[in-house]
């Protein structure tokens, strides 16, 4: 069993190596971008890539989860507007007890597990990649410095910012900006729709 997995680690590594030195190759055109602006090219990737997952990594125990506990939620909250207020904080305990504990419990954890292919994946799988092929001697051997971006101070000297944590801000922009854009979309369709009822009822 122990000669089994060792073959089974020394095949992943192996594949893992191979896949790491053919992106970087896919990545060499795009080098004279600088370190800076291709880690954030690829933050914007991760970005891309994760959202997609979201849509693409659904499992059917999450759908129903989901499903079971917003009407669980929905019940408890009809319980507050019961005339008997006591009657409705016994039945809020009595769903909360019976149902929606679990429930809530079991859809957090299938959101966790999701969260983790969908999105912790992806990014740690970036960084690896990033530390092996933009390492402080990669950096040097390929761009002569050893950091991936710089900052001008108003002290005078420079802020230099490593891989990792430039890539890391980056991707925090990168959602960031996604979020914004997503608000804008939301606020212009809504917009739009309430100026195309009127026309709508006109017709």
């Amino acid at each position: 069993m122990d000669y089994f997995l060792d073959i089974l680690w020394e095949k992943i590594v192996a594949g893992a190596i191979v896949a790491g030195d053919g992106f970087d190759t896919l990545l060499m055109p795009f080098h004279f971008l600088g370190p800076g602006a291709l880690i954030f090219l690829l933050a914007v990737l991760t970005v891309f890539i994760t959202k997609g997952l979201n849509r693409l990594i659904v499992t059917k125990r999450y759908i129903r989860l989901e499903k079971e506990f917003n009407r669980l939620r929905e019940l408890r909250e009809a319980t507050k507007e019961f005339e008997d207020r006591e009657k409705g904080k016994r039945m809020a305990r009595n769903i909360d007890k019976g149902e929606l504990n679990k429930v809530y419990y079991d859809y957090f954890f299938e959101s966790l597990l999701l969260g983790i292919a969908r999105k912790m994946i992806p990014i740690f799988i970036i960084i690896a990649y990033l530390n092996e092929y933009f390492n402080a001697d990669r950096l040097i051997e390929r761009f002569g410095h050893s950091y991936a971006f710089k900052f001008n101070s108003s002290s005078g000297d420079p802020i230099l910012i490593g891989t990792i944590p430039w890539y890391i801000l980056s991707l925090l922009l990168g959602y960031l900006v996604w979020a914004l854009i997503r608000r804008g979309i939301g606020r212009f369709k809504k917009k739009d729709s309430l100026t195309d009822t009127p026309t709508s009822k006109k017709a």
